[in-house]
């Protein structure tokens, strides 16, 4: 189902829009101004609407970015005028220069005529990622889902494929990963420690001895047969080809990196949990020489509040924390947003491009992007410092 209205349409849309905010004529300086209408000059302008080739504000929120065969894949969650539930699906986007997209419309989109179905109308779809799969020659996209009318108990994650990066991706299965699987590196203490905790001896929360029996898996356990929660998630390929998907569980408590097998439709039942009772989400992992990063968010709802960050020798870990990598005005709250991506920019050097979402609940449609470049001190520490606007131009030596 794709649901482009036509061009006429989004041109008078953006007009209204314009006319409401009151927003000046722009000058053609080719810079990205955050918050604010910007024209076709190669100027990113964070926090701003971002209108497409049809000038109707970019749909595809939490969302990433897939290099490939010269052009770049926006994928994100369609969000309606008053609800956050899925009522259209999962949507792309195209460009050659990350600055001017295409619509390509609804790449998976909600099922409209089977109430049962994982993905039916009004069920929750959230950071839809894609990668490519050299092997097999097959786009793959996982997201977090949860069931219709079910709210976020569900935890799991749904998986699609499709052999063009703008779809149509066929919906294969959900699941919540890893079931029966215990993490990679513990030991039989680590398992038996963890299998004399009972769950009616920590029904209440947050006390000390909770917080210790959630680092020693009381979730892992309690979810072991039927697989980990999974919600907030990225997906990274590495750079021999392996791929892995990182996801909040545990009651969003506990990080999880899992392996997906060859094909990257499933999981390899290998994975790690990071910063375990940390109440981490919104993961954004990449890469710089020998070293990952992981940018993520706490666990405020919509809110914004302080990145933090994390850093690892292998993706397998151990990975440290570090203060949060936000520098700038409203940096205690990464400038109103909240994490969802890291970019390396095809072709530039060293370049990254750190992608957040200002959420606007009471309106989700209008929710904003803020995308803003990461720079690494003398000791090759991430930054990401606020800009107004912004050009790749400004980093044309990288």
């Amino acid at each position: 189902m794709n649901r482009k209205v036509s061009a006429l349409g989004r041109m008078a849309a953006l007009w209204l829009t314009g006319l409401l905010m009151a927003v000046p004529a722009w000058a053609g300086d080719g810079v990205i101004r955050n918050g604010a209408l910007w024209p076709d000059d190669g100027v990113i302008r964070n926090g701003a609407l971002w209108p497409d080739g049809d000038g109707v504000h970019v749909n595809a929120h939490g969302g990433g970015v897939l290099w490939h065969k010269g052009r770049y894949y926006w994928y994100g969650e369609y969000k309606s005028d008053s609800t956050s539930n899925a009522l259209v699906g999962i949507t792309c986007y195209s460009s050659k220069n990350l600055t001017d997209w295409r619509n390509e419309g609804v790449v998976l989109p909600v099922v409209t005529d089977d109430p049962t179905s994982d993905i039916a109308r009004g069920c929750i779809m959230e950071r839809p990622k894609v990668i490519y799969n050299v092997r097999t020659g097959k786009f793959v996209m996982w997201f977090h889902l949860e069931l219709k009318g079910q709210g976020y108990s569900a935890a799991r994650s749904g998986v699609a494929v499709a052999d063009r990066p703008t779809g149509p991706f066929r919906y294969l299965r959900s699941e919540r990963p890893n079931a029966g699987c215990l993490p990679t590196g513990w030991t039989a203490e680590d398992a038996a420690r963890m299998d004399t905790l009972q769950a009616a001896h920590y029904a209440k929360w947050w006390t000390p001895g909770w917080r210790k029996a959630v680092a020693e898996g009381l979730f892992v356990k309690r979810d072991r047969a039927g697989g980990q929660m999974a919600r907030d998630m990225q997906l990274f390929v590495d750079t021999d080809g392996r791929a892995y998907h990182i996801f909040a569980s545990e009651e969003n408590l506990t990080l999880h990196i899992a392996e997906l097998s060859d094909d990257y439709l499933s999981h390899s039942g290998r994975y790690v949990r990071v910063a375990p009772g940390g109440q981490n989400e919104a993961p954004a992992v990449f890469r710089r020489g020998d070293t990952y990063w992981m940018i993520t968010s706490g666990c405020t709802g919509w809110a914004p509040n302080e990145a933090r960050m994390f850093s690892a020798p292998s993706i397998w870990g151990p990975w440290t924390q570090h203060p949060s990598p936000c520098v700038g005005p409203n940096a205690k709250k990464t400038f109103g947003a909240q994490s969802t991506y890291v970019l390396p920019v095809e072709g530039r050097d060293d370049l990254f491009i750190f992608m957040a979402d200002r959420w606007r609940p009471e309106h989700p449609s209008d929710a904003r992007y803020v995308w803003l470049p990461i720079t690494f001190g003398p000791d090759g520490v991430p930054v990401v410092e606020w800009r107004e606007s912004w050009s790749l131009d400004d980093f044309s030596g990288r």
